[in-house]
């Protein structure tokens, strides 16, 4: 399988601008060689499953959503809510808010949304945020312990003690 890597700033349809949040198919421009000079589609949105499930105030549970990559505004701008300021563990919920596109049937998540998760789907995302933002995928390299032979694992969408 190949790895993709986050594109260059202010590539084009970098998340957090109006309109491009999510867009799927974006092209890094590359250097010559290759059909047309471009590569690979740029992913920007990864899908996932939270564990457990954000219950609205009607009883339903939302499970499946998706996550944009996180932009410098997007981890520079909670520095100056002053939920934050008060208490920097909230830094997170007031992040995810702001890559979290969509969950399930709402028809917008916020940082309200995210603090009325259950803990274990937050540290789920908040793991999946560095996961895709560091790594830029969401597969990682494992070694069977038996064989010892290597192969890739997908990350994404997956629950808690499945592979």
């Amino acid at each position: 399988m190949r790895r993709e890597a986050p594109g260059a700033p202010g590539s084009a349809g970098a998340p957090g601008f109006p309109g491009t949040g999510g867009v799927t198919g974006v092209h890094e421009a590359t250097g010559g060689g290759g059909a047309g000079g471009r590569s690979a589609p740029l992913r920007t949105e990864f899908a996932f499953e939270l564990p457990r499930g954000y219950l609205d105030e009607s009883g339903t549970v939302h499970r499946h959503g998706a996550m944009r990559l996180a932009t410098a505004r997007d981890e520079l701008v909670p520095l100056r809510d002053i939920r934050v300021r008060e208490n920097p563990a909230y830094l997170s919920v007031v992040l995810l808010g702001r890559v979290i596109t969509r969950l399930g049937t709402l028809p917008a998540v916020h940082d309200g949304t995210v603090e009325q998760m259950f803990a274990s789907d937050l540290a789920f995302l908040q793991d999946f945020y560095r996961q895709i933002n560091a790594e830029g995928h969401t597969r990682a390299a494992v070694a069977c312990p038996h064989c010892e032979e290597s192969f890739e694992v997908e990350l994404a969408g997956s629950r808690l003690g499945e592979s």
